[in-house]
C-alpha cells in the first residue's frame, strides 16, 4: 500500500514545499495537488519536480473543461519530462460552480469528455498524428468550423513515456465505471471501507468487465485523516466543517454529488439537514450533523492498533494508495506520523 499526501493550495505553498523533501525521506510516495479556483497546478507541480527526487507527482485533479484535450496531454507529458517520468495525470469533471462561475464553460457531458479525453491523451502520448472524431472533440476541426487549415499534427518532443498514469476522481456510478474500465487509478472522497462494495461494488465490477489488461490492476485512493495516539480523538472534529462543506454546500439542491454520496452511504436524513442548514448560512449547525461514524471510519485517526485495523480494511476493500493528511502540532510530529503509518502500511 503506497503512502500519499494532498498538498493544501490555499497559501504558503513554498514553506509546504520546503516541509515535502521531509516528507519524502519519511517514506512519502506521492503527493497529489489540487486545482480549484486558486493558483493552477501545473506550475506548483514543477516547482515540486525541482524541489524533490523520488516522489511521484500527481495532478489531483485537472477539471476536463479548462484546458483541451490536447493541452492536458502536453501538460502531463511536459511534467513527466521535468520529473522524470514521475508524474500521473490525475483528472476530474470538477463541479458546474467552478467550470461554469470560474470558467465560464458549460457543464456538460462529463461522463463522455472524460472518455474522449483520455483517448485523445494517450494518442499524444503515442506520437500518432492526431486524429480524433467524437461526439465532443473533433481534431483537427472538421471542415466548415475554423479556418479550414488545420492539419494532423503529432507532438514535436519524444514524451519520457508513451503511457502516462491517469488517475480519475469519481464518485458517480457511471463516471466510477468509466474509470475502472479506462484508467490506471481511481480516486473517490469520504472512503469508508465498509460500505464501499455496497456503494461503488457493481460499477467497479462493470468497468473492469471491459479493462484493457495492459492497464493492470486498479490503483484505488482513499483519502483519510492521520492521527496515531491514546489521545488524539479530538482531531477528528476537524473533519467536521470540511465534510459539511462537500455534503451541504458544493452545489444546489437536487445538484450536489457529495449529498448523493452520503445518502448512498445511508445517511439520508443527515444529509437533508445539512445541505438545508448549509445553505441557509448556518454552516456550525450543518457540521454538528455530521454523522460521527462518517468521520470515524473515513479517517486514521486513534491508537496505533486502530489505525492498523483501518489501514487492514481499507486493503481488504481494495485500496492501494492511501491520501493521508497527517495531523500534528509540528512539522516533526507530522514527519513521525508519515514514518509510522509507512511502516504499518507495510
Amino acid at each position: 500500500m503506497r503512502i500519499g499526501m494532498a498538498l493544501n493550495y490555499s497559501g504558503g505553498f513554498k514553506e509546504t514545499v520546503a516541509e515535502l523533501a521531509d516528507y519524502e525521506k519519511a517514506g512519502l510516495d506521492i503527493v497529489f495537488v489540487a486545482e480549484a479556483y486558486s493558483f493552477d497546478a501545473v506550475s506548483q507541480m514543477g516547482y515540486i519536480a525541482a524541489k524533490t527526487e523520488r516522489l511521484q507527482i500527481a495532478s489531483g485533479i485537472l477539471p476536463i473543461y479548462s484546458r483541451t484535450p490536447t493541452l492536458l496531454a502536453m501538460t502531463a507529458a511536459g511534467m513527466d519530462y521535468v520529473s522524470d517520468g514521475r508524474f500521473t495525470l490525475g483528472l476530474g469533471a470538477s463541479g458546474p460552480q467552478v467550470v461554469e462561475g470560474f470558467h465560464g464553460v458549460p457543464y456538460t457531458a462529463p461522463l463522455g469528455r472524460t472518455r474522449e479525453v483520455v483517448e485523445i491523451c494517450r494518442q499524444v502520448w503515442k506520437r500518432e498524428r492526431l486524429t480524433y472524431e467524437g461526439k465532443h472533440y473533433t481534431v483537427p476541426l472538421p471542415a466548415g468550423q475554423g479556418t479550414g487549415l488545420g492539419k494532423p499534427l503529432k507532438i514535436i518532443n519524444h514524451p519520457v513515456r508513451d503511457r502516462i498514469p491517469i488517475v480519475i476522481a469519481a464518485i458517480g456510478p457511471k463516471n466510477v465505471e468509466l474509470s475502472a474500465e479506462l484508467a490506471e487509478g481511481w480516486e473517490p472522497i469520504f472512503y469508508m471501507p465498509e460500505k464501499a462494495a455496497d456503494v461503488w461494488g457493481a460499477s467497479l465490477a462493470a468497468g473492469k468487465a471491459r479493462r484493457d489488461p495492459s492497464l493492470g490492476e486498479l490503483d484505488v485512493i482513499a483519502q483519510a485523516a492521520l492521527a496515531i495516539g491514546d489521545d488524539v480523538a479530538d482531531w477528528l472534529e476537524l473533519g467536521r466543517p470540511m465534510a459539511a462543506l462537500y455534503i451541504g454546500g458544493m452545489g444546489a439542491k437536487g445538484k450536489n454529488f457529495y449529498n448523493d454520496l452520503a445518502r448512498r452511504y445511508g445517511y439520508e436524513k443527515e444529509a437533508e439537514q445539512i445541505q438545508n442548514l448549509y445553505l441557509d448560512g448556518k454552516k456550525d449547525e450543518a457540521a454538528a450533523l455530521v454523522p460521527q461514524e462518517l468521520l470515524e471510519k473515513m479517517s486514521l485517526i486513534g491508537s496505533e492498533g486502530h489505525v492498523r485495523e483501518r489501514l487492514q480494511a481499507m486493503r481488504e476493500s481494495g485500496v492501494t494508495t492511501v491520501n493521508v493528511a497527517p495531523l500534528g502540532r509540528t512539522h516533526d510530529e507530522r514527519i513521525r506520523l508519515i514514518e509510522r503509518v509507512r511502516e504499518l502500511a507495510s
